[in-house]
């Protein structure tokens, strides 16, 4: 979630906002995205320009969102905000909020942020009939910051307990500890991916039986060079690619944030990862796949969700008020397996 500035002026702006239904955007885009629907045959060419966000309804404020279905299949939906807040759907489409994963708070955080309940991009999954919730704790503009785990039977509010630390850095180290994301690779090893400007992304070896870290080693799996403007990491594995989502450029302008969605990808979790053109995540490449357009501002923060209808791609952008939304589309890859979005 950037160095953030997540200011209250920014959260009131959401919030109101998130409660009404439509933007022009989204209801231009129609229902695909936004709508669980079976399986059809996903294109293999691009449109020709960006798509708008698929339609989605009710309480649609969000920044930093991470998504997971549950085993009923309805969807839960975390999200930067006062000690972590939730919204769930039935459908895809319509979204109701859902209170804060910590209604009393998070004390162990507090050193990290300054005294402020304001806990950032949280990575929600499911796994061993639980759900696992990893995020960051930390002020605008530093790097001491700590990556909290938490963990619940149903993910509703006030269920999740706390698990520690996971990994935390310091006004001194070179890296920032915040944005996390847990992938499982295919033979079932845990890795905690996460990152943010300074030296850029990185990914950590987890133990599955504590999800904290198995080993004490740091990789680096991504970095720009002329820029330290990368972050939010998302790593997704399809087909016999694992692929490397990013964020480039500044999130938190409101409707000036310059946020776009960038890829590369690996036949190993832990990298090299590279763009469509060959060039290495760690010298600073990465495909884009989604960018600013019309009214739609600073696309990012993203997750992927693999949906019985396909994978679908959830990130956050800026309305011309300010205001954060959740947005929704489908994820297709072109005939030599590089996504985009419809």
């Amino acid at each position: 979630m950037s160095r953030r500035l997540w200011s209250a002026a920014i959260s009131s702006a959401v919030l109101v906002a998130g409660v009404t239904a439509a933007v022009s955007a989204r209801a231009a885009a129609g229902p695909a995205a936004g709508r669980s629907a079976p399986a059809l045959a996903a294109p293999t060419v691009a449109p020709p320009s960006y798509p708008n966000p698929g339609t989605v309804t009710g309480n649609t404020g969000a920044h930093d969102p991470s998504a997971v279905k549950t085993p009923a299949g309805g969807y839960l939906v975390a999200y930067t905000g006062a000690n972590i807040q939730l919204k769930t759907s039935n459908d895809r489409t319509a979204w109701r909020n859902a209170g804060a994963a910590f209604p009393g708070g998070a004390p162990w955080t507090l050193s990290y942020t300054g005294g402020s309940n304001n806990l950032w991009a949280p990575d929600v999954s499911y796994h061993n009939g639980a759900y696992y919730m990893y995020y960051a704790a930390s002020t605008f503009g530093s790097n001491h910051s700590g990556i909290f785990l938490a963990t619940s039977s149903t993910g509703a509010s006030g269920s999740w307990t706390n698990r520690g630390l996971v990994i935390e850095t310091t006004t001194s180290s070179s890296y920032n500890a915040i944005d996390p994301n847990l992938v499982v690779d295919a033979a079932g090893g845990w890795w905690l991916s996460f990152g943010s400007f300074w030296t850029g992304i990185k990914l950590v070896r987890i133990d599955p039986a504590t999800g904290l870290r198995a080993d004490t080693a740091v990789r680096s799996i991504a970095q720009r060079g002329g820029s330290t403007a990368i972050e939010a990491p998302y790593v997704f594995r399809h087909g016999s690619y694992y692929y490397l989502w990013v964020s480039f450029d500044l999130c938190c302008r409101g409707a000036s944030s310059t946020y776009r969605i960038m890829v590369g990808r690996s036949t190993s979790v832990t990298g090299p990862y590279a763009d469509r053109n060959g060039t290495a995540m760690t010298s600073g490449g990465g495909t884009q796949v989604l960018a600013g357009h019309g009214s739609i501002h600073g696309p990012g923060h993203q997750a992927v969700l693999a949906d019985t209808g396909g994978e679908v791609l959830f990130y956050h952008y800026y309305a011309g008020n300010g205001a954060s939304y959740l947005g929704i589309n489908l994820i297709g890859y072109d005939s030599a397996g590089w996504p985009f979005v419809y």
